[in-house]
C-alpha cells in the first residue's frame, strides 16, 4: 500500500501534501486533547454511577426505622450511625458528587471548544487527507 492508493480515499502517501511543524503541533495538540476527553468522559460515567449509588441509598433508606443504626463506610472501616446521621453523610457526599460532576462537565465543555477550533483549523487545510472524527463505538 506504500505508494499506492487506498481503496476507500484515493489518498496517496507520498502526495504533495506537507505538513509544517506548526501543522504537527496542532495535530498532536489535538491527540493529546481528544486521550484527555476519552479520560474526562470514563470518569465522568464513574462519577454520574458513584451519585446514582448515593440516591440509592438514601432511597434505601426510607425503609429503615428511626431508631436503626446504620452500618456507615469511612476509609476502610464501618461505624455504626443513626438514621439522621447517615442521610446526612449521604447529603454531604451527594452534594460533593455534583460539584466533581459539574467540573469534569465544565473541563469538557472547555477541550471540546479547543478540539473544534483544532478541527476547523486543520480540516481547512489538509481537507479530507486527514481524520480527526473519533471512532464511534
Amino acid at each position: 500500500m506504500a505508494g499506492g492508493k487506498t481503496a476507500q480515499s484515493g489518498f496517496q502517501p507520498d502526495s504533495d501534501v506537507h505538513i509544517s511543524f506548526e501543522d504537527q503541533q496542532k495535530i498532536n495538540k489535538f491527540a493529546r486533547q481528544n486521550a484527555k476527553m476519552e479520560d474526562l468522559k470514563e470518569e465522568l460515567k464513574l462519577k454520574q454511577n458513584e451519585l446514582q449509588n448515593l440516591k440509592d441509598a438514601v432511597s434505601e433508606l426510607d425503609l429503615f426505622d428511626d431508631d436503626a443504626k446504620i452500618p456507615y463506610h469511612i476509609g476502610e472501616i464501618f461505624v455504626d450511625q443513626d438514621l439522621s446521621k447517615t442521610l446526612s453523610c449521604l447529603e454531604d457526599a451527594r452534594v460533593k458528587k455534583e460539584k466533581e460532576i459539574v467540573s469534569l462537565e465544565e473541563q469538557c465543555t472547555t477541550l471540546r471548544s479547543m478540539m473544534t477550533e483544532l478541527k476547523t483549523q486543520l480540516y481547512a487545510k489538509f481537507g479530507n487527507h486527514i481524520n480527526l472524527e473519533a471512532d464511534e463505538e
